[in-house]
């Protein structure tokens, strides 16, 4: 697997300190590159706990401390306590933790909440859930660009994949390039919400056209090629995660590996920071979809609809670009960056599809 891309990056200047020698999490130049600037790594290393007034939380930065905050009861959503509960919380990865979220089927199933209706001549069956929807947004946006000498990825195919994804039925129509993105709202408010979806497809994206091995394995099909993506796709959630800071609020008084939280204080869990922690995470810099210590944690709700459909657009998506550019590979001289702390991913996939 290829080294990360930040180690061939020049060495950054110090990131800004607040008043005991923290780094400020939103002083200037953080949002800029937190990994490179060593942010992530000199809050866990000597400031564990820490508040920062900027962000108005105290931050949990090691991977057993933010785990905690995920999942313990004397943890809940911030700002409002009503967000579900459980061994995986929400918001996490792609999910918002909207409470009026409806779970979408997988390819072939009914929707949960319902049975299963008995099949007749003007009734379809099950709704073959968001599968085919997504696969042939994908292929019609890849067809679209594959002629070109040039090509940006982020601006004219992740996009528009979640834009265009969005409609989960069988009569979905073709993605517009030229149609703004259809505005949320109601119980699949979470699967219209396509910002996180379109940098976490855009960090995919670039994480496997890194690696020209992983590419071609993926394009070569075979009975492992669908775990490898999924395996991908998980990956890029834990080292290159969209949302990088969830917000929790305590409870009650916690203690943590760094000193002991107060009761009703926001706690701000740093996702990027976690899961690089090398306490947890071999290697935790390298992107490696076959990693032995791979966590589940960071994919999010299973339910949740941003989180299925992330999967899949990550999933037909990189198929779809395969199959109409058999050759794409990054354009000459162009190296992918990403930018944010609070949310994450490249602004820009330079290409050149054939």
């Amino acid at each position: 697997m290829p080294a990360d891309r930040s180690e061939a990056l020049p060495t950054a200047r110090r990131p800004h300190r607040l008043a005991g020698g923290q780094p400020g999490l939103l002083e200037p130049g953080a949002s800029t590159d937190p990994y490179r600037l060593r942010l992530y790594r000199i809050l866990r290393t000597d400031f564990p706990l820490g508040h920062d007034p900027g962000l108005g939380a105290w931050l949990l930065s090691r991977y057993e401390d933010v785990v905690l905050a995920l999942t313990d009861p004397r943890f809940t959503s911030y700002p409002h306590d009503g967000a579900p509960r459980g061994p995986v919380p929400a918001p996490l990865g792609l999910c918002r933790g909207s409470l009026v979220c409806t779970p979408l089927p997988e390819a072939g199933t009914a929707p949960a909440a319902t049975a299963t209706p008995a099949v007749t001549a003007a009734d379809p069956g099950p709704d073959p859930g968001p599968d085919p929807a997504v696969e042939r947004a994908a292929y019609v946006l890849a067809r679209r660009i594959a002629g070109r000498d040039r090509a940006d990825l982020v601006g004219e195919f992740c996009r528009w994949l979640p834009a265009g994804a969005v409609a989960v039925g069988p009569g979905l129509s073709s993605p517009d390039p030229n149609a703004p993105p259809r505005p949320g709202g109601g119980a699949d408010d979470c699967a219209r919400q396509t910002g996180l979806r379109e940098r976490a497809l855009a960090s995919f994206l670039a994480n496997m056209l890194d690696d020209p091995d992983l590419l071609a394995a993926v394009a070569g099909g075979g009975a492992g090629a669908g775990m490898l993506l999924h395996r991908a796709w998980a990956e890029t959630l834990r080292r290159d995660p969209p949302v990088q800071i969830v917000l929790r609020r305590t409870r009650t008084e916690v203690r943590v590996s760094g000193g002991t939280l107060p009761a009703g204080e926001a706690v701000a869990c740093l996702i990027g920071a976690a899961g690089r922690d090398p306490a947890r995470f071999a290697a935790p810099d390298r992107f490696d979809p076959l990693r032995a210590d791979a966590d589940p944690l960071f994919s999010g709700p299973a339910g949740c609809p941003a989180a299925l459909l992330g999967r899949l657009e990550a999933e037909h998506g990189l198929r779809a670009l395969l199959t109409a550019m058999p050759r794409i590979r990054w354009a000459e001289g162009f190296r992918p960056t990403s930018s944010g702390v609070l949310t994450r991913g490249p602004r820009t996939l330079l290409v050149r599809p054939s």
